[in-house]
């Protein structure tokens, strides 16, 4: 127990996904293969950026950053989930559960932050293409992924400083497979109106900053691809653009559903009650998918759609290949 906290709470029980037993192995093996999958591509992405010399771009520099925070979100998530399905009591202790929130909300944060940059560095090659080396130097691109890690290390302090305050009296069943900030200022016996202030203005900052960074870059995108007359040209363009676009809607998308729930039907325990009823049934399994995909699937997506859509990254990856290939025929 941290020092200075009051709380009578020691651990606290997580909500299972479902309680019905058989499902148990099926969604154990599901999502263990999700994070097989997360960890192997992101890896994968981040090593061929590494040994590929023509990969070492500031554009590429930023995804591999994106991929290592990715990697690492899923893993503060997926493994205490995942040995939660085979346990019978599914608890985390305080320490454990401070820590996954301090950590949660580090790589959250910095992966917004992260997707704004790329915003910008795709405003930089497509609007002053003739400064980029210069305005894209390797000291510029390092200070600016510093900058990014340090806004999530703030707001993960902020936020996890907050809850440190929070009394935990007799309630301990967290409402969530994680620990979260919400589900867990729910359980709250003291007044946290100072918490949820710090935690709504750290929020905002650090959402309206990514979220105008990137409509500003693309506003200005956009602009600039108009003006050019060839339909080939505004295609190559845009397409620089698509997976950036796609890992940038997938992430504030299902963060907005997540987060932007009304107060009557943003409860797992509501949508629980409301079971028996057709469209609410609906509503809680949708509700339940966006929150996986905010926290376990994205980080998964984003290597996929970069390397599936990305043709440098294929012809790169064709090539180790073929050079494997190579080196292993002449040893024969």
């Amino acid at each position: 127990m941290a020092a200075g906290n009051h709380s009578t709470v020691t651990e606290f029980l997580l909500t299972r996904l479902t309680e019905k037993q058989e499902l148990q192995l099926p969604l154990f093996l599901f999502f263990l293969g999700v994070h097989v999958v997360t960890a192997l591509a992101n890896l994968g992405m981040i090593t061929l950026i590494g040994l590929s010399s023509h990969l070492h771009t500031p554009m590429y520099y930023f995804l591999s950053s994106l991929s290592f925070t990715d990697l690492c979100c899923s893993t503060v998530i997926t493994p205490k989930m995942l040995v939660n399905f085979v346990t019978e009591k599914n608890s985390i202790s305080y320490l454990e559960c401070m820590t996954q929130l301090y950590l949660f909300a580090f790589f959250i944060i910095s992966e917004g932050s992260m997707l704004a940059v790329m915003a910008y560095d795709r405003y930089v090659a497509i609007c002053n293409l003739l400064l980029y080396n210069v305005t894209m130097s390797y000291q510029v691109c390092s200070w600016l992924v510093v900058e990014v890690y340090m806004m999530g290390l703030i707001g993960a302090t902020a936020h996890t400083f907050c809850m440190l305050k929070v009394v935990f009296c007799k309630a301990k069943t967290i409402n969530h497979y994680f620990c979260d900030l919400f589900p867990l200022l729910e359980l709250s016996c003291s007044s946290t109106y100072i918490s949820e202030v710090v935690i709504l203005c750290f929020s905002t900052f650090n959402i309206l900053t990514s979220i105008l960074a990137i409509l500003a870059s693309y506003v200005s995108i956009i602009a600039s691809i108009l003006l050019i007359r060839s339909t080939v040209g505004r295609s190559k363009a845009f397409s620089t653009c698509s997976s950036h676009i796609t890992a940038v809607t997938i992430f504030y998308g299902s963060a907005a559903f997540m987060y932007l729930q009304p107060s009557s039907v943003s409860s797992l325990d509501q949508g629980k009650v409301l079971y028996h009823y057709f469209y609410f049934i609906f509503y809680f399994f949708i509700l339940c998918f966006i929150i996986l995909l905010y926290t376990i699937i994205v980080p998964m997506l984003n290597s996929l759609i970069y390397s599936l859509r990305n043709k440098d990254v294929k012809v790169a990856l064709n090539k180790i290949i073929e050079k494997r290939l190579f080196c292993n025929g002449k040893d024969l």
